[in-house]
């Protein structure tokens, strides 16, 4: 499995385990929590689906018909014509599945593809997972920035003002993350967010970085 393909299992579990979803809604709140930038298309999240329901993870119900005024007067053959969506629902297995997932904080939950999901889960997660997960992003992104400064470095004689630009600002949006990181991991180690705390404050640091995680 690709790295975003187990994102985006990980993010399907998730929000199946709040409640059942019909297709339509699942995808919408997929593309918010997700964050990737694009439409998220059905040909990705079905045979994200079909997956699941194979392993026993999720099951698909169809829900009780649902009849309008207008097809309820059209008699009860009306009724049993309307289409109705299926709803997708998480089994025993996959609220384990879940769990299990939600206790892994080794290199694949740092990476850009997957640690935006896993911060979404966060109120989840125990405190000592987080604090590894964070630590890990936070010490991957330090490798890059000592990577793409000594490249800036090296090329900075033939590149043109754009480049340089764009460099820049690569290299302000990953210093931000940092930033963001050390002090949510100082939060943390302090005792972390209470029952009554809101998370990490909604500036524009954190909504970047919870959902739209910085490219390779």
């Amino acid at each position: 499995m690709t790295r975003r393909g187990a994102a985006l299992e990980l993010a399907v579990l998730g929000l199946l385990h709040d409640a059942p979803m019909h297709g339509y809604e699942l995808r919408k709140q997929l593309i918010v929590l997700l964050g990737w930038g694009r439409v998220l298309s059905y040909g990705t999240l079905y045979p994200c689906l079909k997956a699941l329901g194979k392993d026993g993870y999720i099951v698909a119900d169809p829900p009780a018909p649902k009849a309008s005024k207008a097809a309820k007067a059209a008699g009860p053959e009306a009724v049993r014509g309307r289409r109705n969506r299926i709803v997708y629902r998480l089994t025993a297995e996959g609220k384990e599945r879940f769990a299990q997932a939600l206790e892994e904080s080794g290199p694949a939950a740092w990476d850009d593809e997957s640690f935006g999901v896993r911060f979404a889960f966060f109120a989840r997660t125990d405190s000592p997972t987080r604090v590894r997960i964070l630590e890990g992003r936070r010490s991957r992104l330090e490798e890059r920035l000592e990577n793409v400064r000594t490249s800036t470095q090296r090329g900075r004689e033939r590149a043109d003002s754009y480049t340089l630009e764009l460099q820049r600002h690569g290299l302000e949006s990953v210093e931000r993350e940092v930033r963001w990181l050390t002090g949510l991991i100082d939060r943390e180690r302090s005792g972390g967010y209470g029952p009554s705390d809101d998370g990490p404050a909604a500036d524009d640091t954190a909504d970047e970085n919870s959902n739209h995680t910085t490219e390779n």
